[in-house]
């Protein structure tokens, strides 16, 4: 179990990304559906990249730099979610540089493995592909993307079991946080909570997370609940939903086939020259 403070700021990291995702900018203005279908798009291309390659993917830091600037999202809250994920990327592509030693490049008087570069492209491709998902959904809201999924024919129940999913990730730290509050303040110990008392208090979470579900689902029935989650709120694509597609269609069909980070170091290097 947490304690109380990292409930807490838990529970205020998640409501910032909904504060974001309520502002009012031109990548917030854009149609949900185009945004997870060009972000669907970036991260195929992404990961299309060969193991080795690096440089051929900086040119694609440009798409998540404009929608941070234009989304006004802050860069301290990608960072911060960045630095969580970071040891899992961390962990995937920590034994290249031990199981591949053979020599790919030289720089310099510099012998570089290709566990090293590869292991470098996992970090870079993770950087890309988890900050255009977090700007997807601080530039959206969770709702509105699960509505545009349902819009573009995810299956009904699927994107019910989404949205209910992420209602009760609050109502499941809420109780959680409760307990906690409870336990410090009938508890005569000093400091965080004993390990031997956080198989109690998870049981008792889960029961209780279970009996405000059924009231939640009868009062969802009381009133006429059919299966489908309904939104005030209608989106309707427009040409600018279009002009975002192809623009962007076209900028990821550049960097992939035409290398300009490739081309451009050769433009340097003869004006060096």
């Amino acid at each position: 179990m947490m304690s109380e403070g990292r409930i807490e700021s838990a529970l205020a990291d998640v409501r910032e990304l909904e504060f974001i995702a309520v502002r009012d900018t031109p990548v917030h203005r854009l149609d949900a559906r185009a945004k997870i279908i060009v972000t669907a798009a970036f991260l195929i291309t992404v990961v299309s990249f060969p193991k080795y390659e690096i440089a051929g993917l900086m040119p694609l830091f440009l798409y998540p730099a404009l929608l941070l600037s234009f989304g006004q999202v802050p860069l301290r809250v990608l960072l911060r979610y960045l630095l969580i994920a970071a040891p899992f990327a961390l962990f995937v592509g920590l034994f290249n540089p031990l199981l591949d030693r053979a020599t790919a490049v030289h720089w310099g008087t510099w012998a570089v493995s290709g566990g090293w570069l590869s292991f470098l492209s996992i970090l870079t491709k993770f950087v890309l592909t988890v900050s255009a998902a977090l700007i997807l959904l601080a530039g959206t809201g969770y709702p509105a993307l699960c509505r545009a999924l349902g819009r573009l024919g995810a299956p009904r129940l699927l994107v019910t079991q989404f949205l209910l999913l992420y209602r009760f990730i609050f109502v499941i730290a809420e109780e959680g946080l409760r307990m906690a509050r409870a336990w410090v303040l009938r508890s005569r110990r000093a400091g965080g909570m004993p390990i031997r008392t956080w198989g109690s208090l998870a049981g008792h979470l889960l029961l209780r997370a279970y009996d405000r579900g059924l009231r939640v689902h009868t009062a969802m029935l009381a009133r006429g609940f059919d299966g489908a989650m309904r939104s005030s709120r209608a989106q309707h694509w427009t040409w600018g939903d279009t002009g975002f597609i192809l623009a962007s269609g076209a900028f990821l069909a550049l960097v992939r086939f035409t290398h300009p980070a490739e081309a451009l170091g050769r433009l340097v290097m003869q004006v060096l020259r």
